[in-house]
Formats: C-alpha cells, sequence, structure tokens
C-alpha cells in the first residue's frame, strides 16, 4: 500500500473512482435498454468511431441481424432504431475508453515525476491491472450472447461487475488514504468488535450485490410484481426443482435466486444494525456518526428502492436507482471501515 500523500493524487484517484461508479449505473442502462449485444465486435481503436454514412450503418445491421437476439427477440428492427441501441452501447464503450485515459494518463505523469514513489506504485499497476480485466470480462460477456441465444452469462455479468466494485473499493480507500494518510500496514492493529461488526455487515451486503447481478443478468426481477408474496406464497413452490442438480437452482433460476435476492435485503439489514450495535459502545467521532448514520440511511433506501422496483415491474428510473444506491452504500461501508480500523490503530497504540 502507498504511504505517501499527494493532494493532485487524490484528486485523480476520486476522479478515476467516480467514473467507474458512471460506468456501473451506465452499463445497468445498457442493460435495461437491451442495447449490449447491438455492437458484434470489440475493437478499441477503430471502434471509437461510430458509422458515419449510410452504408457503414447498413453493414453494422446486418452483423447484428446474424445474431440471436436480432433473430429471436428483434426481427423486423429498422435501421433507424438499430441505431438508438447501437448509440447506447457505444457510449458506454466511449466512457469506458475516457476512465482508461483518466487512468493512464495521470498515472505515467505522476510515475515520471515521482509524485507516486517507485516503491509504491505497485497498488496502482494493480489497478490497472483491474481495469484491463473488467475491460475484458465485458467483451467475454458480450460475447456470451453472440452465440445461441439472446441473452448474456448471468455469471460473466456478476463477475464484471465485481470487478468494477473492486475498482470502486480500492480508489476509494487510496483516495481515503490521501486524505487521512496511510497506516503503516506491516504491523496491522487487532481488530476490534465494532470493526468486526462491520465487516460482517460488508461481507452480506457483498452476497447480496453478487445476488443483485445474478437477478439482472437472469432478468428475474420480472417473474414477480408483488411484495412480499411471490406467485400468490411468502416461498414459492418448487424452488429447487426448476434445474437440475438442485443446488444449481441457488445461483441459475431465476425464481430462486430473486426469492434469495429480496430476502437477502433483510441480512444486509441486520448487518448496518450490527455495525451500528458496535459501533454505539465506542466515543464515536464525527467521521464514524457520519459513516453509520450514512450506511443505515443508504440501507433503508436500498431496501425500499428495491420493494418499488419489484412492484414497478423494474421501471427503468427505480432500476437504476436502485443499483446507484447499491454502489452508493458500498462505498459507505468501505468508508466506515476504514475510520474504524484508523480507529483500531489509535487505540493500540
Amino acid at each position: 500500500m502507498p504511504r505517501t500523500q499527494n493532494r493532485a493524487v487524490l484528486a485523480w484517484i476520486i476522479a478515476f473512482g467516480s467514473l467507474a461508479i458512471v460506468l456501473v449505473v451506465y452499463g445497468g442502462f445498457v442493460r435495461l435498454t437491451r442495447s449490449g449485444l447491438s455492437i458484434v465486435e470489440w475493437n478499441p481503436v477503430m471502434g471509437a468511431v461510430p458509422p458515419m454514412t449510410q452504408q457503414a450503418w447498413q453493414a453494422e445491421f446486418a452483423k447484428y441481424q446474424l445474431t440471436p437476439e436480432y433473430q429471436h427477440i428483434n426481427m423486423g428492427m429498422t435501421v433507424g432504431q438499430y441505431k438508438e441501441i447501437f448509440l447506447i452501447e457505444w457510449l458506454h464503450r466511449i466512457i469506458a475508453r475516457i476512465a482508461g485515459f483518466v487512468f493512464a494518463i495521470p498515472f505515467v505523469v505522476f510515475a515520471w515525476k515521482r509524485m507516486i514513489p517507485i516503491r509504491e506504485i505497485s497498488l496502482y499497476v494493480l489497478m490497472g491491472m483491474l481495469f484491463l480485466a473488467q475491460a475484458t470480462v465485458g467483451w467475454v460477456m458480450v460475447a456470451s450472447g453472440l452465440v445461441d441465444r439472446p441473452a448474456v452469462s448471468h455469471f460473466l455479468l456478476t463477475a464484471h461487475l465485481f470487478l468494477a466494485l473492486a475498482l470502486v473499493g480500492i480508489s476509494l480507500w487510496t483516495a481515503l488514504g490521501h486524505a487521512y494518510g496511510f497506516p503503516d500496514y506491516r504491523h496491522p492493529p487487532k481488530w476490534s468488535l465494532a470493526s468486526t461488526a462491520t465487516t460482517v455487515g460488508f461481507l452480506v451486503l457483498l452476497v447480496q450485490m453478487a445476488y443483485g447481478g445474478l437477478t439482472a443478468g437472469l432478468k428475474a426481477g420480472h417473474v414477480a410484481e408483488t411484495w412480499p408474496l411471490m406467485l400468490g406464497r411468502l416461498v414459492p413452490r418448487g424452488m429447487l426443482n426448476q434445474i437440475r442438480p438442485p443446488l444449481l437452482n441457488l445461483v441459475a433460476a431465476p425464481l430462486t435466486v430473486a426469492f434469495i435476492h429480496r430476502w437477502l435485503a433483510l441480512a444486509v439489514l441486520i448487518g448496518a444494525l450490527l455495525a451500528a450495535w458496535g459501533i454505539s459502545g465506542l466515543f464515536a467521532t464525527p467521521d464514524l456518526k457520519f459513516g453509520i448514520r450514512l450506511v443505515l440511511l443508504m440501507t433503508a433506501a436500498q431496501i425500499g428502492l428495491g420493494i418499488a422496483v419489484v412492484l414497478s415491474d423494474v421501471q427503468m428510473a427505480l432500476a437504476l436507482l436502485h443499483q446507484l444506491n447499491a454502489v452508493g452504500l458500498f462505498a459507505a461501508f468501505v468508508y466506515l471501515l476504514h475510520r474504524l480500523r484508523a480507529r483500531d490503530r489509535v487505540q493500540a497504540r
């Protein structure tokens, strides 16, 4: 981990992390508009420019017409309609390119000027590798929907999401280090009850977000438009009988995945309350008070938005707010855990 604080590097990390969040939310918009499979090639260089002539548009449309999505879902789509979904996905890729430049150019400058010392450069290299891995998995995900079915792999979509979350988390943790100071990670302090409780809540949130990715990939949010009942029951029948072997239902059956995602929200709430309980016994500093209030507020908002998404049959604006708030809750947990570990270090002196 770095040890050298620098305000310019802080601003750079915040800008890059913010773009990672934009990519997560815009990626949700791409998915909800069924635009992600509209560009059938991964061309990082020439793909930066959209088709400029009618002939070029016809050529791209002809490629799309060979895909399962066109043949099974969008048969009869016009070139004009195709342009709309193409440009949505094209903008997604442009934002990703911008994020890449926002990372790479300042990184080279800061390393060259020794604003990032050579001995501390490994974390920033890791961030760059994570970004490249996220882009690669994104294309592999898209390619999985171009072969024999008009949908991407929900496992790859979840992996794509978690690589983005890893970028957000590492960016935020590093930015907080630049803002508050980097500790000596060679001698970590013992974990306090508050830090342990918050970590448990954070891990529960990660499981819930994984199920959010699976739910999105399987389009399982459309299984039932009622809450708390699903298909007229609190616990629907046959949740382990849709796919063989039975355990595969837990990650691949839309009904089962949607059910788990719904009720894991209560586990996240319990995790947030557990973190609050752990902190309640402390003489809490303003940053800890802010962090736990933010976690509790965003947890409540996330549950409310989740219910609204279900009742609206995945209305787009609500679904995007739900996704944005989830990333915000993730960031709030990271912030709270960072400040708790800082307190642990003070107490250990």
